[in-house]
């Protein structure tokens, strides 16, 4: 096939793509009472006994998926749940956490779905700002929801329940489900994000974004009843928990759900589980590409594999090493009012706008200007639009028709913050736009490419790290004294580093510092790199002037401050000379 021949393919590809994500979308807000579980539902009496999910220790076709959802639903109804009471979960991937979160809103609860990395002050405002009635947990999560939430009811799910009440075992048949059902427009989950500052926020997720998530990758993937995703995303993010698993059963096929990635472990279980679907972060291709070759990468049965964050140093590699023969690479956010894809297969792109969907999708590149912090407005007072291939913050504009569902910005439990993600008076007097907080270039085609984060956020191993909330933990330290976290780019690896300059005194111990972070923080969050200055250089308003130490890298040739980074081998912080650099420049130290 000839390279116009290819393009005008990929071309038709994507058409038919945008049409099917159309076509089942559509009919959705014609019928307000057909929820995400009303579906599984229906869809247990057209599939019954073909698979669902299924995992390495659990397995539930349509027909059991349906009733484990009664289950928990009746659980809910027999608590006296109230429409739009939350109920905390905090489970590592299984068949089960899928079935909870329905069953609870199934009948109107509100499911808020915990990080299972938190601890300590951030599991505790986690749970805080979403005020839960109850909180379900897996038995090794118990102890630590206990310790941080000792005003809600725990219930144990699994396992050793160590006394405490189960909800996955009793009889709740006598709870009837009479009272109406949740509308498209009620809330059903709170799904947490870092945002640009601070603590975790809880974004709110309504029924409609569910149903619209699910159908539409439905379309645009093409699912099939003969399909099965490989899942191994965290379930408590929008994609793990909705949309990989949600666009697969709208369509009768099956998911398999793995608690976490393995690289070892990734090519036998999508051909021992005939997956034909995988959802990725870039990061975790990046890792099978640099994994050493395995016996069954190319025996396989994938025929398509979407996402977001696929490098395009990565891309071609991983697709022509394992015969991947499509890649949907996509830009999304929980909260978001917009999103986009690439259907086409362009290398580096995150995403393009079809001109037939554009009053859909009405999305602009604002300039922006990086020392201010802030969108470049005109003589006019209106925000300036970017010229082809000029970075500017990516954003979305809302609805006005508050009748409607779409374009919605459905914000977060903080009005303050939701506030904070809406641009007013943009290309118009009156207009809102939501701030992706996201640098952005169109190029002449219309193909959009990420550049970076705004803000005091990176991101590392798939994850948004808020650099505030590292702050906050590390200077909680008593040799500590002041503290500041940016990312740095590291070859041959996705997003950004974690780095901390931190003024300590002087009998700080650098090798008390792992175990201290590793209480407080995810892993993904903790700084690799460390920086001991003498002072932080503020602005004329006493901000830490983060942009320059994050340019100034962590190079010990070019810096006169001690240096280290963390050592994985040896779990602690070494001194980071020119060896050491070389050999993190060479891919051969990993972070």
């Amino acid at each position: 096939m000839t390279v116009p021949e290819a393009a005008a393919s990929n071309r038709s590809l994507a058409a038919r793509s945008w049409r099917r994500a159309l076509e089942l979308t559509a009919p959705i807000s014609q019928h307000a009472e057909v929820t995400f579980p009303i579906v599984i539902e229906q869809a247990a009496t057209w599939f019954g006994d073909a698979l669902a999910l299924l995992s390495d220790h659990q397995t539930l076709t349509y027909r059991e998926l349906a009733a484990r959802i009664e289950h928990y639903a009746r659980w809910a109804v027999s608590r006296q749940l109230e429409p739009g009471d939350v109920v905390g979960l905090m489970m590592a991937n299984c068949p089960e956490y899928l079935a909870i979160w329905l069953g609870i809103t199934r009948v109107g609860g509100v499911a808020a779905l915990l990080n299972t990395h938190l601890r300590g002050d951030a599991l505790r405002h986690s749970i805080a700002i979403v005020a839960p009635r109850h909180l379900i947990v897996a038995p090794e999560f118990a102890a630590a929801i206990a310790g941080v939430a000792s005003q809600c009811d725990i219930w144990v799910c699994g396992g050793d329940a160590g006394g405490r009440p189960r909800v996955d075992i009793g009889d709740f048949s006598l709870a009837v489900i009479d009272g109406p059902l949740p509308t498209l427009s009620d809330r059903a989950l709170y799904i947490y994000t870092s945002g640009t500052t601070g603590l975790p926020k809880a974004a709110s997720v309504s029924h409609y974004r569910i149903m619209q998530w699910t159908h539409w990758f439905a379309g645009l993937i093409d699912a099939q009843p003969d399909d099965r995703m490989y899942n191994c995303l965290p379930m408590y993010h929008s994609i793990g928990g909705v949309v990989a698993a949600g666009a697969v059963l709208v369509a009768g096929g099956s998911v398999a759900v793995r608690e976490r990635f393995s690289a070892s472990g990734f090519w036998d279980d999508v051909a021992c589980w005939d997956c034909t679907l995988f959802q990725y972060i870039g990061e975790l291709c990046r890792y099978l590409t640099a994994a050493p070759p395995h016996p069954r990468e190319t025996s396989h049965r994938l025929r398509l594999a979407c996402g977001n964050g696929l490098r395009s140093d990565v891309w071609q590699a991983f697709q022509d090493r394992f015969q991947i023969p499509r890649i949907i690479e996509y830009y999304a956010a929980t909260e978001a009012s917009f999103s986009l894809y690439n259907c086409e297969g362009k290398i580096g792109a995150i995403g393009r706008i079809p001109p037939f969907l554009a009053h859909r999708f009405p999305v602009a590149l604002a300039r922006f200007d990086r020392e201010r912090g802030d969108v470049v407005r005109g003589d006019d007072g209106f925000c300036v639009r970017c010229a082809p291939d000029e970075a500017g913050e990516a954003i979305g504009r809302l609805a006005v028709d508050e009748v409607g569902l779409g374009g919605r910005f459905e914000g977060y439990t903080d009005g303050t913050a939701s506030e904070r993600k809406i641009l007013r008076d943009v290309f118009i007097k009156g207009d809102a736009w939501y701030r992706t907080g996201d640098l952005m270039r169109k190029d002449r085609a219309g193909f959009y490419y990420f550049v970076d984060r705004i803000g005091d956020t990176f991101r590392w191993k798939g994850e948004n790290v808020s650099t505030a909330e590292v702050e906050e933990s590390i200077l909680t330290h008593p040799k500590i004294t002041d503290a500041v976290v940016y990312g740095v780019a590291v070859p041959g690896t996705d997003g950004r580093a974690g780095m901390a300059a931190l003024v300590a005194r002087p009998d700080f111990d650098i090798s008390t510092l792992p175990d201290y972070l590793a209480s407080r923080l995810p892993e993904y969050a903790r700084p690799l790199f460390i920086r001991l200055c003498r002072q932080i250089d503020t602005t004329a308003t006493f901000r830490p002037q983060k942009s320059a130490l994050a340019r100034q890298g962590f190079d010990p040739a070019a810096i006169d401050d001690p240096l280290y980074v963390y050592d994985r081998r040896q779990a602690a912080f070494t001194e980071l000379d020119g060896a050491r650099l070389a050999a993190i420049q060479r891919g051969e130290m990993r972070l």
